[in-house]
C-alpha cells in the first residue's frame, strides 16, 4: 500500500502512493508511483480522458494489478486561472517538484503579449534541459513522403537557453534603447525601431544536453549522435555548441565514440565495431537531409530553436504532431507533454487525436522503467492504426478507415491490448 501524503495542493488531498525518487538524474520508481496530471486547455480534457484509460489498461494488463498509478489532479493554464486566479499556481509547482514526474495535455499561450508560455516557464522553474522528441512511422499512418519508415529519430533539444531564454525587449522600450547604445558601443549599428533578443548559448548548456543524446545512443544500440547548428553564420552560439558537443564526446565517450572525421581519416571509412558515430550537420542542410537521407540519422542533439523546427518537421512526415510525443527531462524532474496546441474550435466534442499523449504517457511508462506497459501501448496504437481504426484527422486520409471519436479511439486501442 502507499504512503498516505498528509499535505494538500490546490485544496485537494494526495491520493496515497508513492514518491518518484531521482538518482544520478534516473528516475527509481515505486510499484504506486503518485504522478501529478495537467488535462490541459481546449481540446486537452477529452484527451486527457481518453489517454489516461490507455494508460491504466496498459498497466493494469502487464502487471495484473502489481502496480498501479496514483494519479493527481494539479492545475494550470485557463482551468488554473479561472479557479484560482493565477495560470500557473505556486501549488502546482510545489507538487510538480514534491513527485517528481507529470504529464501534461496542452496549455494556452498568447501569440504576441498577454502571458509567458507557461510551457517554457515549466522547462525553466524545473531545469528541464532536454526535450526529447522521438519521431517513428507507424504502418498505415498517412505520409507526405514515399517512404516514412525510413525516418526513425530521437531528438535532444536543448530546452532552457537560446532565445528561448525570454531575454527580449520591445522596439522603442528604454531597455531595447540601452541595449542598442551598448551594442553601438561595439561597433555595431542596430536601427532604433528595432525589437532587441538575447540568444545565451553555454558549454555547460550544450554538453549537458549532448551527454544526455549520447548516453540514450549508447544504451539503446542507436547508431548516430548528430550535433546540428547553425555554426557558420552564428559562430560563438551554435557554432560554440557545436565544438562543445564534440569536446564533451572526446573528454567523456572516447572508448565508445568516435567522429566522423577520424571515421574517414583513421579507419578508411569504416566504424571501428562496437563504437557509434559523432557527427554534425547545417541546420538548413540537415532539413534536407531528413527528407532525402532519414535513415541515416539516429539521435539529433540540437539548439533550443533548431530543435524546436526540426521535430515539428519530421513530425509531419509521419503523422503530424497528432501522433508525436515529447518529454521535458532534467536531473531530478521530468514532465511528458502533447507536442501540439490546444485547438479551442474542437474543445470537448470529442473528436481529436489524444495519440500525442497517449504516445508521450509510453514515453513516461518507459521514463519509470515500465516497459512492458509501454510496449503493450505501442503495439496496440499500431494495431489499431492497421485497422483503420482512426480519428477524423487520419480517417479523412485514408480510404476505407472507420472514423472514431476521441473516446472511441481510446478503446479501441485498450481491445487491441486484449486481441
Amino acid at each position: 500500500m502507499g504512503q498516505v501524503i498528509e499535505k494538500r495542493y490546490n485544496g485537494l488531498e494526495v491520493p496515497a502512493g508513492e514518491k518518484v525518487k531521482f538518482v544520478d538524474g534516473r528516475a527509481l520508481c515505486p510499484d504506486t508511483p503518485i504522478i501529478p496530471f495537467i488535462e490541459g486547455d481546449g481540446t486537452g480534457r477529452d484527451i486527457w480522458r481518453a489517454s489516461k484509460r490507455v494508460f491504466d489498461a496498459a498497466v493494469q494488463k502487464a502487471y495484473g494489478g502489481k502496480r498501479s498509478i496514483a494519479w493527481f489532479e494539479v492545475f494550470a493554464g485557463e482551468k488554473a486561472n479561472e479557479n484560482f486566479g493565477s495560470w500557473l499556481p505556486e501549488d502546482t509547482l510545489e507538487a510538480i517538484k514534491e513527485f517528481g514526474v507529470a504529464i501534461k495535455g496542452p496549455l494556452t499561450t498568447p501569440v504576441g503579449g498577454g502571458i509567458r508560455s507557461l510551457n517554457v516557464t515549466l522547462r525553466q522553474v524545473f531545469d528541464l534541459y532536454c526535450c526529447v522528441r522521438p519521431v517513428r512511422y507507424f504502418a498505415g499512418v498517412p505520409s507526405p513522403v514515399v517512404a516514412p519508415e525510413k525516418l526513425d529519430v530521437v531528438i535532444y533539444r536543448e530546452n532552457t537557453e537560446d532565445v528561448y531564454a525570454g531575454i527580449e525587449y520591445p522596439a522603442g522600450s528604454p531597455e531595447a534603447a540601452k541595449l542598442a547604445d551598448l551594442i553601438e558601443s561595439f561597433g555595431r549599428k542596430i536601427r532604433p525601431d528595432s525589437g532587441i533578443g538575447i540568444k545565451p548559448v553555454s558549454k555547460f548548456g550544450s554538453q549537458r544536453l549532448v551527454r544526455r543524446a549520447i548516453q540514450y545512443a549508447l544504451e539503446h544500440g542507436r547508431r548516430t549522435v548528430t550535433l546540428v547548428h547553425k555554426g557558420n553564420i552564428q559562430k560563438f552560439t551554435e557554432g560554440a555548441f557545436r565544438d562543445w558537443g564534440y569536446q564533451l564526446a572526446a573528454e567523456e565517450f572516447s572508448a565508445q565514440v568516435v567522429s566522423e572525421e577520424k571515421v574517414w581519416a583513421e579507419h578508411d571509412g569504416k566504424v571501428p565495431q562496437g563504437k557509434i558515430v559523432i557527427n554534425d550537420r547545417i541546420a538548413d542542410s540537415m532539413f534536407q537531409q531528413v527528407l532525402t537521407r532519414p535513415d541515416e540519422y539516429s539521435v539529433i542533439a540540437t539548439t533550443n530553436l533548431n530543435g524546436d523546427y526540426l521535430s515539428d518537421a519530421c513530425a509531419a512526415q509521419v503523422g503530424g504532431l497528432g501522433i508525436a510525443p515529447g518529454a521535458n527531462i532534467g536531473d531530478s524532474c521530468a514532465i511528458f507533454e502533447a507536442t501540439h496546441g490546444t485547438a479551442p474550435k474542437y474543445a470537448d466534442k470529442d473528436v481529436i487525436n489524444p495519440g500525442s499523449v497517449i504516445l508521450s504517457g509510453a514515453m513516461m511508462l518507459e521514463f519509470l522503467g515500465w516497459t512492458e506497459a509501454r510496449e503493450l501501448i505501442h503495439r496496440a496504437l499500431g494495431t489499431t492504426i492497421q485497422k483503420k481504426q482512426v480519428t477524423y484527422d487520419l480517417e479523412r486520409l485514408m480510404k476505407g478507415a472507420t472514423k472514431l471519436k476521441t473516446s472511441e479511439f481510446a478503446s479501441a486501442i485498450i481491445d487491441n491490448m486484449s486481441a
